[in-house]
């Protein structure tokens, strides 16, 4: 077991990241000279001249031209002091990342302090100054760094900076990152996810319980809160706990459902405790996001090709990471391969290997990543490109596949008829549970919206928690589109034309017939305004409806 880290912040780094810290910092302030640019490219623009082109007839004085969130604060500062009008259309063509609200939620990512981690899995790297398997110069570690992880701090920043992109901040997903979240203490999980919520609501709270419920009519409001962790650390009391902290989406580090392969690389899990940790999780109501990392120590290509079948297999997570084992030298994988022990896939063989598998995704699951975003600058052989999924997908499209999953088949920023959207109640197995994923589609096979509904069968584990009792499951609903702010609406906007509450009414009559008595919605402290307005009532952490 590591050595405790004391989080004192004094701790000698090993290599300094505060320059690139301050130069990231430097180059998104809004100066006057890039404001004078970014207003004359702003009036360009208006006259019918694209992005780039109207960026580009203004370029700044020492070299180079303004970015995306300049426009931004230039378009806010005229609408503020009354020399424009609000133009929302010319908010969206000068947005950075639309794709970051796009779904319908902006996410704000948090990570813990630093702490030992009970895993000592051979490909995990090691640094003093981050949590388990994170680097100081990954984007998000990098903000977390730079506000040493100050919980209300990162979130504060994470708000201002996705007002200054022009992205609305009303609809928020708190993402908190850190390896096992479960092995902190939990005097620190509580005072953690505290301090989230007080930077959320603008003002301090005596307690959780208290924030929680400023939340509910909070300018910021949460609408999702997810943690990562082990499954050998999920049980009973876990699933209490983390219930009354507010979350709603557990992601599992799997990695493997191989029992051979998981003891080569010390993972200290089974297969079987993640098969029983993700029967709880579900039984519970939780989102399931999974963790699988091709290339493991002793995998192969044709030994992964079969590992990932057996997701499908019981296991059917709602979302997926998939995350190709990348070869640092800070981690004792490193070791192996300097004794021939290990040889990393190339990037050729990779993109091969996903292309295949990523066809064959159930259209009930959500793949978020196929790579880890780690700098590679710090991968020592093997696949360096970061842009591995827009390679996957130049290979399928040559191939004439499609993947089918969530991400895939998002409207985004298409305008939805609601006369042309067509209803599906795609039916499957999850274990113990038969899972119903009710969807809007278009025409086209985009998703306009979709709820998860777990109806619990005889094995199903027990939970001991009070508000499930003969109860089925809404464990998530989620309408797409760019992110609005709460009562705001868009003509044709997925997110406002009564979708989630016909998925909902759906559900109700799907749980009726099955023989439930009641339905429960693991909703987020955010939502629950929502749901009490659709006839459900506040339980002990659910909302509960008698059908």
């Amino acid at each position: 077991m590591p050595t405790r880290i004391k989080h004192d912040h004094t701790m000698t780094l090993l290599k300094n990241p505060r320059p690139r810290i301050q130069a990231w910092e430097l180059a998104k302030q809004a100066t006057p000279e890039r404001l004078l640019c970014a207003r004359a490219a702003l009036k360009d623009i208006r006259a019918g001249a694209s992005v780039f082109e109207a960026v580009s007839r203004h370029p700044l004085e020492g070299g180079g031209f303004v970015g995306k969130q300049i426009l931004v604060a230039a378009y806010r500062e005229l609408v503020q002091t009354g020399a424009w009008a609000e133009e929302p259309g010319l908010l969206a063509r000068i947005r950075l990342k639309p794709m970051r609200s796009l779904s319908g939620v902006s996410v704000v990512t948090v990570l813990t302090k630093p702490y030992p981690c009970p895993g000592k899995c051979v490909f995990c790297p090691t640094d003093v100054r981050m949590p388990k398997s994170y680097l100081p110069d990954e984007p998000g570690a990098m903000r977390a760094l730079q506000h040493e992880f100050d919980p209300y701090e990162q979130v504060r920043s994470r708000l201002d900076t996705l007002t200054t992109l022009g992205h609305p901040t009303d609809k928020i997903e708190l993402l908190i990152l850190g390896g096992t979240w479960s092995s902190y203490k939990r005097e620190y999980q509580e005072e953690f996810i505290l301090r989230m919520f007080d930077a959320l609501n603008g003002v301090p709270s005596s307690s959780l319980r208290a924030a929680q419920q400023l939340n509910e009519i909070a300018t910021h409001r949460t609408v999702g809160l997810a943690i990562e962790t082990r499954p050998d650390h999920i049980d009973l009391d876990e699933l209490a706990w983390l219930r009354s902290l507010g979350v709603t989406k557990v992601q599992l580090g799997a990695q493997s459902f191989d029992d051979q392969i998981l003891e080569l690389n010390k993972r200290g899990h089974s297969v079987a405790e993640t098969r029983r940790a993700t029967a709880l999780l579900r039984a519970a109501g939780f989102k399931i996001v999974l963790h699988w990392m091709p290339n493991l120590l002793g995998a192969t290509l044709a030994g992964d090709r079969v590992d990932f079948a057996k997701l499908w297999d019981g296991f059917c997570p709602d979302e997926l990471k998939i995350y190709p084992t990348q070869l640092l030298k800070n981690a004792e994988l490193y070791l192996n391969w300097q004794r021939g022990e290990y040889h990393p896939y190339s990037t050729e063989e990779l993109v091969e290997l996903l292309a295949e598998l990523k066809a064959a995704i159930p259209e009930y699951c959500r793949v978020n990543r196929v790579i880890r975003d780690i700098p590679s600058t710090n991968v020592v052989e093997g696949n360096k490109r970061t842009s591995l999924r827009m390679d996957v997908h130049a290979l399928m499209r040559s191939r004439g596949q499609s993947c089918r999953c969530i991400r895939c088949r998002e409207v985004r920023a298409s305008l939805v008829d609601l006369d042309g959207l067509e209803t599906k109640d795609f039916t499957y197995p999850a274990g113990t549970a038969e899972e119903h994923f009710l969807s809007f589609v278009t025409p086209e096979d985009r998703l306009a919206g979709f709820l998860r509904l777990s109806l619990p069968g005889p094995a199903s584990p027990p939970t001991n928690l009070v508000d499930l009792a003969g109860a089925a499951l809404v464990r998530e609903v989620h309408v797409y589109g760019q992110s609005l702010g709460l009562g705001s609406e868009q003509s044709g906007a997925a997110q406002h034309i009564g979708l989630g509450t016909r998925l909902l009414a759906q559900a109700e009559e799907e749980a009726r017939a099955a023989g439930f008595a009641r339905l429960a919605v693991i909703a987020a402290v955010g939502t629950r305004g929502y749901y009490a307005g659709r006839g459900y009532q506040l339980g002990e952490t659910y909302m509960v409806k008698d059908l």
